[in-house]
C-alpha cells in the first residue's frame, strides 16, 4: 500500500492533482460507506449524468467532513482531466485496491455504470457478511466479559467478605479454599503487576501478528485447525469467489484477478500459495488445476471452476458459486460461534464451581461450630 501512496503522491506532484496528505493517510472508508457511494454513482450514471456531475453531487451527500473533502478532491481532479481511477489512487488507502482495479476496468471498457453496480453489489454483500460476524460474536464477547468480571469480583469482593469463615490457619482448609485465599492475596497486593503483565501479553500478541513468520503460521492454522479450519475455508471461499467473479466479469486479466482476489482474503498463507497459482496460470496451466494443487479450497469449488473453464462461462459460474458460498459462509459463522459459546459457559461454570467448592466447606464448618456451641 505504501507503493500506492507513493505513486499517488508522485502523480500529485507531476500532474497537479489536488490531494490532502491528512485525508490520504488518516481516513479510510468503511465497507458500508463504499457500498452507499457506489450505489449512488451507479444510479446517477445510469440516469445519464456525467461522471463529473455525479461526483459533484456525491461529494455534497457525504455525512462526515473528511469524506466530503476526499470526494471533493476527486471531483476537482476529474474535472481537470484526470482519470477517475488515478484520482482514487491519489487518495492512498482511503479506498480498497479492489475498487480501484474495478474502476480502472470500467474506464477501459466504457461501462462505468455497470462497474459501479457490481461494486455496489459486492460491497453490500461484504457489509452483510461483516454484520453477520459482528452480530454472531456479541454473545461470546458478553460471556467473556462476564467471566472476567466474575473472576475479579471473586478475588476483590467475595473472598474478603468470606475470609473470617476460613479461620486463622489456612493449612486446615481444602486445596481449593487455599487457592482462593492465595489468589485474593496476590490480586490485592500485586494488582498493578497483573495489569502490566496482561498489557505486555496483549502488546506481544499484536506485535507477533506483525512478524511475517508468526503471521504465516497463524494464518495457516486458521484453515488447517480441526473443526474451525473447514468453516474458515468456507468463509474464504465465499469472499474469493465473489471477488474473482466481479473482477473477471469486468474484463480484468486473470493474473491480476487472482492477485487482487487473494489479497482481499487478508491471509498471508493463502497469498503465498497463490504466488505459485499465478505463475502456473501465466505458463498456460488451467486455473482449476493450479488451485486444486494449493489444497486450500474444497474439491467441489475446484470442480466448479473446471466446469466454467470447459464451458467458457467462468464469470457466470463464479457468480453463482459466490451466491452459494455466501450462504455457506453465513452458516459457517454461526457454527463457529456455536463452538465458542459452550467453551465460555463451561469456563464460567468452572469458576463458579471452584468458588462454591472452596467456600461451602468453610460455611458448613462454621455452622457446625455454632450448633455445638449452643
Amino acid at each position: 500500500m505504501s507503493m500506492i501512496s507513493n505513486a499517488g503522491l508522485n502523480t500529485s506532484k507531476s500532474g497537479g492533482m489536488n490531494t490532502s496528505e491528512e485525508n490520504r493517510s488518516v481516513y479510510k472508508f468503511k465497507t458500508k460507506e463504499i457500498s452507499f457511494n457506489c450505489r449512488q454513482l451507479s444510479a446517477m450514471l445510469s440516469s445519464g449524468l456525467t461522471l463529473v456531475k455525479a461526483l459533484d453531487i456525491l461529494s455534497k451527500e457525504q455525512e462526515t467532513e473528511k469524506a466530503r473533502k476526499i470526494w471533493q478532491e476527486i471531483y476537482e481532479n476529474v474535472q481537470k482531466g484526470e482519470s477517475f481511477s488515478s484520482s482514487l489512487e491519489a487518495q492512498g488507502d482511503a479506498f480498497p485496491q479492489f475498487m480501484k482495479s474495478m474502476v480502472n476496468a470500467g474506464e477501459s471498457s466504457g461501462q462505468m455504470d455497470v462497474i459501479m453496480k457490481r461494486l455496489e453489489a459486492h460491497y453490500d454483500k461484504e457489509n452483510k457478511m461483516n454484520n453477520t460476524i459482528r452480530g454472531a460474536l456479541i454473545y461470546p464477547i458478553i460471556l467473556l466479559i462476564l467471566c472476567i468480571a466474575v473472576c475479579i469480583l471473586i478475588f476483590t469482593v467475595i473472598i474478603p467478605v468470606l475470609r473470617p469463615l476460613f479461620g486463622d490457619d489456612p493449612k486446615n482448609l481444602n486445596i481449593i479454599a487455599q487457592f482462593l485465599l492465595k489468589g485474593n492475596e496476590i490480586f490485592l497486593k500485586y494488582w498493578y503487576l497483573i495489569i502490566a503483565i496482561v498489557t505486555i501479553i496483549v502488546a506481544g500478541i499484536i506485535y507477533a501478528m506483525k512478524v511475517p513468520s508468526i503471521r504465516y503460521k497463524i494464518d495457516m492454522y486458521k484453515i488447517t485447525a480441526p473443526k474451525i479450519g473447514p468453516l474458515m475455508v468456507k468463509i474464504y471461499t465465499a469472499r474469493f469467489a465473489r471477488t474473482l467473479s466481479s473482477l473477471y466479469s469486468s474484463g480484468i486479466p486473470m493474473v491480476e484477478c487472482l492477485q487482487r482476489s487473494s489479497d482481499v482474503l487478508n491471509n498471508v498463507y493463502i497469498s503465498d500459495k497463490f504466488k505459485q497459482v499465478i505463475d502456473e496460470v501465466k505458463q498456460g496451466e488451467p486455473l482449476s488445476a493450479a488451485i486444486t494443487r494449493t489444497e486450500i479450497f474444497e474439491s467441489m469449488f475446484c470442480s466448479i471452476i473446471f466446469v466454467g473453464e470447459e464451458a467458457g462461462a467462468l464469470d457466470d459460474i463464479l457468480e453463482k458459486s459466490a451466491d452459494y458460498y455466501d450462504e455457506e459462509a453465513d452458516s459457517a459463522v454461526q457454527r463457529l460461534v456455536s463452538l465458542l459459546e459452550p467453551v465460555m459457559i463451561i469456563f464460567l461454570g468452572v469458576v463458579v464451581g471452584l468458588l462454591l467448592a472452596g467456600v461451602y466447606p468453610a460455611i458448613y464448618e462454621s455452622l457446625s461450630g455454632l450448633e455445638n456451641a449452643t
